[in-house]
């Protein structure tokens, strides 16, 4: 199993890493947007779609909506701001449910919120990195560092965990999961972050902030990742798929992006960042 993992990962963090790096903005979107549905596929197992089909046109759907919003909605007005800001709600009732499961179940367990649920778990994270990658020359470097602070985030949880856990985060959503796990976390991506502020040349006025908005961002993508065990445990499934050897499903390895990057193209975005003539301010993108 670990030298899956390992192969995997040799594997495609290259490719991915190349990709943000590499390609323009429309083909990101593109490479993106097969993760998204991909996802979008493998949660058609959160539903208990039955066949193929209801599964394909799921994801058919899920594609649809990202390639209206890609020719309809306006990126340079900031109105792709909109699905990631909604979906901050829904984040925030997912937080509840999380902290109320099993008792949650009956108010999400239906197909047709589940259905609704998806989009909003998927589709507005597309949309933030998209925005993200887009509108500087230094957006590449921003999505790559929310990717590495949510990688290294999960690894330090991981490993922090094992060992010192001792502490039960959710039992009942995922029993590995614990709270030295989440400071150890919050402790590795604080560096992380200072080190990306100092890298990034932000203004010395800023670097807090930043710090701040990262470790919010590292809270999100935990919340992320317990939102899909919750799903998962609730369809009894132990993975999302299998097309990663060794990581189970896309949506597996993306569920904390799913919650992580909303918040941080929206935090971003009201803190009035500067980087170098990257500036997200009072909505717009200069």
């Amino acid at each position: 199993m670990l030298k899956q993992r390992l192969l995997t990962a040799a594997i495609l963090i290259p490719f991915v890493i190349s990709g943000i790096l590499a390609l323009s903005t429309p083909y990101f979107a593109l490479m993106f947007a097969v993760f998204i549905l991909l996802a979008s596929w493998e949660w058609g197992g959160v539903m208990k779609l039955s066949g193929s089909s209801k599964r394909g046109t799921y994801a058919v759907i899920v594609g649809l909506s990202m390639a209206i919003i890609w020719l309809f909605v306006s990126r340079e007005s900031g109105d792709w701001l909109a699905l990631p800001v909604v979906s901050l709600f829904w984040w925030l009732l997912a937080l509840v449910w999380v902290l109320t499961y099993p008792k949650s179940t009956s108010r999400w367990s239906s197909s047709w919120l589940l259905f609704l649920i998806g989009f909003l778990v998927l589709v507005p994270a597309w949309s933030a990195l998209v925005m993200l990658h887009e509108h500087s020359e230094h957006g590449p470097y921003l999505v790559l560092y929310l990717l590495a602070l949510i990688s290294i985030a999960d690894t330090s949880a991981y490993f922090g965990g094992r060992q010192w856990g001792k502490h039960k985060l959710a039992p009942d959503v995922s029993p590995g999961k614990t709270w030295e796990g989440v400071v150890s976390a919050l402790v590795v991506s604080t560096i992380f972050a200072l080190v990306a502020a100092n890298l990034f040349a932000f203004p010395g006025n800023q670097w807090l902030a930043f710090a701040v908005l990262s470790l919010v961002t590292v809270c999100f993508s935990i919340l992320g990742d317990l939102t899909e065990s919750m799903f998962k445990r609730h369809a009894g499934l132990k993975d999302s798929g299998t097309i990663l050897p060794g990581h189970g499903g896309v949506l597996d390895r993306i569920d904390g992006v799913t919650a992580a990057a909303p918040v941080f193209v929206v935090g971003f975005w009201l803190g009035d960042f500067g980087l170098g003539g990257f500036v997200l301010e009072g909505g717009n993108i200069l």
